[in-house]
C-alpha cells in the first residue's frame, strides 16, 4: 500500500480563492510561481485512498459484467458511465464521443490471388496467401507495383518497405501495392499504401531463414477500405520479378462494426486557445478486468480531474478516457482524426498515463528527446520538456527514472503523428525488469513488470499501491503546472 496523507480542506479553500484572482489576470512573470503553488496543492488533494476507490469500482464493474471491461461490452459501458457521472458532478462539460470498432469479422471464403498477365497462375489460398483480419471485402484486378523491396540473393537486414510515406513516391493510384514485411507494424504499411491511392496491398515475408508466419495477425484496422493479404516470400518474389505483373486480388468477408464512446471532459475555466490534454484508456482486454492495464491510469487521472474541478485554471484542461485502445488505439485515433487543423493547433500538449501501478514496476518516462539514441525517434518539439518536467518531480522525491520509447503502443501515438508534443508515465508491461532497474526501484530483476499483463489475474491484487500513489502525485503535479503555465512548450 502507498502512504496516504491527510488533506487540509480549509487551506485548500483559502488557496482556491487566491487562485480565482490570479487566474483572472493576464499571465505575468508571477505565473511561474502560481503553477508551483497550485502543483503543491493539487498533489495534496489527490488522495491515494480515493484513487484506490475508483479501482475498487472498476473491479466491481468487471465482476458484475463477465469479468472484463472490454470495448463493446456491458463492462465497458458501466465503466464509461461511472467516469462520466463523476465528471459531470464535478462540474465538467462532458461529451461522449462515438467511435467505431470491429464487433465481428468472418471470412466467408478463402482469399483469391492469381496472376492474370503476362502469364496465368493461381496461388494456393491459406498456404501461399492469407487474408489479414479485418480486411474489408473487395475484388480488384490491377497492376502490381513494388514498394522499396529488399530481395535476396544478397543477405539483408529487415526490410523497411512501406514504413515511410516517401516509400510510395511515384506510386500510381489504383495499383496493388507489393510491400515487404519488416521494421514497422503491418498496419503502418497498409495506411501508407492507402494514402498513396493503392487499390489493395500484398505484404510478403522477407525471405530470411526462420521468419515466422504472420497469417493469424489481426491488424485491427478496416477504415482504409482496401483488401489486405499476407503472402509467402516465394509469392512476393515472383510478383516482384515479373514485369507487368497484373493480379486479381479478392477478399470475401463479413465485417460488422460496433459503436462505443470516448469520455471527453473539459474544465469550464481556462483559455480555449491553449488546451492541455490528459488521457488514459478506459477499456480492458476481454481476458480480464484490466485493473492495472489500465484501471490504474484511468483512476489516477479521474481523481486528478475531480480535484482540478474545484479550482480555476488559466489554460483549458481536457481529460480523455479512451475507448478501444486495446484493439488498435481506435478511440484516440478517431478523436485526433476528427479534429480540424485549428483544433489540433490549440492542443499544446498531451499527457498519457497507461499502466502506472505495475506490481514489479519501474518508473518509465516517455523518451521525448530520444536521449538513448535507440528505438523510436524523439517526439514532436516540446516532448523533451515534458519528460524533463516529470523527471524533476521524481528527482524531488529522490527517485530515479528511466526512459521508454514512443513505440506506438498507447494513445500518445495519434497525437505525436499529428505533431502534438506528448509525454507521460509507464511502469512496464510484459517486458523483463533489468538488474539496473531493480537497483533503482526495488522489485525483482528477470521477472516481468506485470506478470498478469492482458490476463484474468489483472485484478486489484495485481496493483502496486506504492507506485499508484507516487504516480498519482506525479500526474497531479504535471497537470497542475501545465494548467497554469505552458511557456516551456515550444
Amino acid at each position: 500500500m502507498g502512504v496516504f496523507r491527510r488533506r487540509g480542506a480549509v487551506g485548500a479553500l483559502t488557496l482556491a480563492a487566491a487562485l480565482v484572482l490570479v487566474a483572472a489576470q493576464p499571465a505575468p512573470a508571477s505565473a511561474r510561481s502560481i503553477d508551483e503553488i497550485y502543483a503543491k496543492l493539487l498533489v495534496k488533494q489527490v488522495d491515494g485512498k480515493n484513487v484506490q476507490k475508483h479501482l475498487n469500482a472498476f473491479q466491481a464493474i468487471a465482476d458484475a459484467n463477465g469479468g472484463n471491461r472490454s470495448v463493446g461490452t456491458s463492462g465497458y459501458d458501466a465503466s464509461r458511465d461511472y467516469v462520466a457521472a463523476k465528471l459531470r458532478k464535478a462540474g465538467y462539460r462532458v461529451t461522449l464521443q462515438p467511435i467505431n470498432f470491429v464487433e465481428s469479422w468472418v471470412e466467408n471464403s478463402p482469399p483469391v490471388l492469381s496472376l492474370v498477365a503476362p502469364i496465368a497462375k493461381t496461388y494456393v489460398p491459406n498456404q501461399d496467401v492469407f487474408t489479414f483480419p479485418p480486411s474489408p471485402s473487395a475484388d480488384v484486378t490491377a497492376l502490381v507495383q513494388a514498394v522499396d523491396l529488399t530481395l535476396p540473393p544478397t543477405p539483408a537486414p529487415s526490410s523497411t518497405s512501406g514504413c515511410e510515406a516517401s516509400d510510395f513516391a511515384g506510386f500510381v493510384a489504383d495499383r496493388i501495392a507489393l510491400v515487404q514485411r519488416g521494421t514497422c507494424p503491418f498496419i503502418t504499411k497498409v495506411l501508407n499504401a492507402a494514402a498513396a491511392g493503392a487499390a489493395g496491398i500484398i505484404i510478403f515475408n522477407e525471405g530470411q531463414p526462420g521468419r515466422t508466419d504472420a497469417s493469424t495477425i489481426d491488424l485491427g484496422e478496416w477504415r482504409t477500405g482496401i483488401p489486405m493479404v499476407f503472402a509467402t516470400f516465394a509469392v512476393g518474389n515472383e510478383l516482384a520479378s515479373t514485369p507487368g505483373a497484373t493480379v486479381r486480388l479478392k477478399v470475401d468477408a463479413t465485417l460488422t462494426l460496433g459503436t462505443d464512446h470516448n469520455v471527453i471532459a473539459e474544465t469550464r475555466w481556462g483559455d480555449p486557445r491553449n488546451v492541455v490534454m490528459v488521457g488514459a484508456h478506459l477499456d480492458s482486454v476481454p481476458e480480464g478486468p484490466g485493473i492495472n492495464d489500465n484501471g490504474s491510469g484511468t483512476a489516477a487521472i479521474l481523481e486528478t480531474a475531480l480535484q482540478v474541478g474545484k479550482f480555476p485554471v488559466r489554460n483549458k484542461l481536457r481529460f480523455a478516457f479512451w475507448a478501444a485502445e486495446e484493439v488498435g488505439l481506435l478511440g484516440s485515433d478517431q478523436y485526433v482524426a476528427a479534429l480540424s487543423a485549428a483544433e489540433r493547433d490549440r492542443i499544446r500538449l498531451y499527457l498519457n498515463f497507461d499502466m502506472v501501478a505495475s506490481p514489479n514496476f519501474a518508473i518509465k518516462l516517455y523518451d521525448g528527446d530520444n536521449s538513448d539514441a535507440v528505438g523510436a525517434p524523439a517526439g514532436p518539439p516540446g516532448s523533451a520538456q515534458i519528460e524533463s518536467q516529470l523527471a524533476r518531480f521524481f528527482a524531488g522525491r529522490n527517485i530515479g527514472t528511466v526512459g521508454t520509447d514512443f513505440d506506438g503502443r498507447s494513445d500518445y501515438g495519434p497525437f505525436i503523428t499529428a505533431g502534438i508534443p506528448a509525454g507521460g508515465i509507464f511502469t512496464g508491461a510484459e517486458g523483463i525488469k533489468t538488474p539496473a532497474e531493480q537497483a533503482l526501484f526495488g522489485g525483482t530483476a528477470g521477472v516481468a513488470y506485470d506478470p498478469c499483463y492482458h490476463q484474468a489475474c489483472d485484478t486489484l491484487d495485481n496493483v502496486n499501491f506504492t507506485a499508484l500513489d507516487l504516480n498519482s502525485d506525479a500526474i497531479a503535479d504535471s497537470t497542475a503546472r501545465y494548467a497554469f503555465n505552458t511557456t516551456a512548450i515550444p
